[in-house]
């Protein structure tokens, strides 16, 4: 290479309207096409001119949680607008909890590949990405690490809390509250249509702190949302104020080109891992925390989130860990308050998208002033974290445990296993009257895992047996290798790994077998000697499911266990497996 060559300057990245061109074999022709097509919608040179920020818009009529999406569309826009920036909207896969069968985490990954390729396709300097309900928070910011264009997320935010005979009610640990009294036949069904009137008094997420409020709070916990932008409800103007501001920081993110890897980095996770523990948040947070970091090689090791969860005491007093909901927990300042409590805990040098690193967000957000949701260290609701780690013959890949939910005298626990085979063995027999049960037992589900469902839906959380109940009953230890929602409570052993499809241990509990739950000691046991587990798993060989084809091909083909964030390994970062 020539002297003169070396020393020419390097051409900019494209950016803009010339990113990511269709290839028809000439350059020029590409942009003037793409030009002529978009000012058929009315915009000029000048509009054309600026940085382009995308705004994935996931409203869908569907998905009630995502009702204000036209709102926070347009005051994002705005915002882009306010800083000389030009917004494209454009929709994705939207999924809803209780609207995607079999199960929304089965389409997570399809979203995210869905929200990955769009970011890819259409060219954008940036993107501000609006999601909300449970799993379309990590399927976006998956989507977004891995596309790696500078991205931000905005939450769609909680929704208002009702009133039942005075009584405030929100969804959903009151919706499970509720409906546990109707299986206990304590209401009636007229008392429980007129609470089925009130648990959902808006649009929005779950108003405590279930999936959804959790991935709100992690997502500004990693840096990638704005500071304060987790806990303003759904229906208010401040939850609108964010969305703009939404917009301006993607402008500056297109300009400094700050990517996700630069925010989503391994001390915002171990910050994230905190905070999650810290709020007792949802269980399911950690396989989407370890799904998004993932994306970017960072593993999220149990043993590691078992050690923060040992010295990071549960802060905040939500529903259904606490007492208080979302719109509480925003009233007494949200996540920036609580990074203030713990601030010694935290790598305060962490970037956020603001541009500015952790520490210099938690001293820019003021000294806080008394409230009665967010406790400091000294008086914790829960001494250790929400959640724990479990180790056994049983679940040699780890399980996980909500203990700030659970029932102090059940932590430790040996009972006889009553087994159901899978969800429709459950459904069939649950409430059955010659059910052999008793409270002392201990309930075993299979077959609800990443392959086994498939999608590994939220069926851990076992119902009471009906005849258990009426007898006033209401909580008994718990064991799957599923999932249970963040809204629920109960001593509930979830994520069993390897899960029964793939032939783990689980597959081999018989009815009759004895269980023994140590929360303290972090060990779940089956007590059966290794001789006799072997002999079972000769006798009965597990065949993992398949499919012939289409998406569920796919998901069965590829999809990780939980420790791996029941993501599909082709999309894991290069080198993690």
């Amino acid at each position: 290479m020539s002297d003169d060559a070396s020393r020419s300057p390097k051409k900019p990245p494209a950016a803009g309207l010339s990113k990511g061109l269709t290839s028809y074999g000439d350059t020029d022709f590409s942009l003037f096409l793409r030009k002529a097509f978009i000012k058929g919608a009315g915009f000029t040179d000048d509009a054309l001119a600026r940085p382009v920020i995308g705004i994935a818009n996931t409203g869908s009529s569907f998905n009630p949680c995502h009702g204000n999406a036209p709102q926070l569309v347009e005051a994002v826009k705005r915002g882009v607008m306010l800083a000389g920036g030009l917004p494209m909207d454009f929709p994705t896969i939207s999924i809803h909890e209780s609207f995607a069968h079999p199960t929304s985490m089965f389409l997570r990954n399809l979203m995210s590949m869905d929200t990955e390729e769009m970011i890819r396709a259409q060219p954008m300097d940036a993107v501000v990405l609006i999601g909300g309900c449970d799993k379309t928070v990590p399927a976006q910011l998956m989507g977004a690490a891995s596309a790696g264009v500078p991205a931000v997320q905005l939450v769609t935010g909680s929704m208002l809390t009702g009133s039942h005979d005075g009584e405030r009610v929100g969804a959903c640990t009151d919706c499970r509250r509720y409906w546990g009294k109707y299986r206990a036949e304590e209401i009636g069904d007229a008392e429980i249509a007129r609470v089925n009137d009130q648990l959902v008094a808006s649009v929005g997420t779950c108003s405590v702190m279930g999936t959804a409020s959790t991935m709100a709070c992690v997502a500004e916990a990693l840096g990638i949302a704005l500071p304060g932008s987790a806990s303003p409800p759904a229906v208010t103007a401040d939850r609108i104020r964010v969305a703009e501001r939404s917009g301006t920081v993607a402008v500056a993110l297109a300009k400094s080109r700050l990517t996700p890897d630069r925010v989503i980095t391994e001390k915002s996770v171990e910050n994230a891992l905190r905070v999650l523990l810290a709020i007792g948040g949802s269980t399911n947070g950690i396989v989407h925390l370890t799904a998004i970091a993932g994306r970017l090689g960072i593993p999220v090791d149990l043993a590691r989130l078992d050690a923060l969860g040992r010295e990071t005491p549960v802060l905040v007093d939500l529903k259904p860990s606490g007492q208080w909901y979302m719109e509480d927990f925003h009233h007494a300042g949200g996540v920036p308050a609580l990074l203030r409590v713990l601030e010694p805990l935290l790598h305060l040098d962490a970037l956020t998208v603001t541009g500015r690193t952790m520490g210099e967000e938690i001293a820019a957000s003021g000294p806080g002033f008394p409230q009665e949701v967010i406790r400091p260290l000294s008086n914790p609701v829960y001494a250790q974290g929400g959640i724990a780690v479990l180790r056994g013959n049983l679940a040699p890949g780890g399980a996980i445990i909500k203990q700030s939910a659970a029932n102090p005298k059940l932590m430790q626990h040996e009972g006889r296993a009553v087994v159901f085979e899978n969800a429709g063995d459950l459904a069939a027999r649950i409430d059955r009257d010659d059910l052999d049960v008793t409270a002392d037992d201990v309930l075993v589900l299979k077959n609800i895992g990443p392959k086994g469902a498939p999608g590994m839906p939220e069926a851990g959380y076992l119902p009471i047996p009906k005849k258990l109940a009426r007898a006033g009953v209401k909580d008994m230890v718990r064991i799957s290798d599923g999932r249970m929602s963040g809204t629920a409570a109960g001593t509930i052993v979830l994520h069993v790994t390897p899960e029964a499809a793939l032939g783990g241990p689980l597959a081999h509990v018989r009815t009759g077998d004895r269980i023994r739950l140590d929360v303290a000691g972090r060990s779940i046991a089956l007590l059966l000697d290794d001789a006799e587990l072997e002999r079972r798993r000769a006798a009965h060989p597990v065949t993992p499911p398949t499919a012939e084809r289409g998406y569920l091909k796919l998901f069965l083909d590829t999809v990780t266990q939980a420790d791996q964030g029941v993501d599909f390994d082709f999309l894991r970062a290069p080198g993690r497996k």
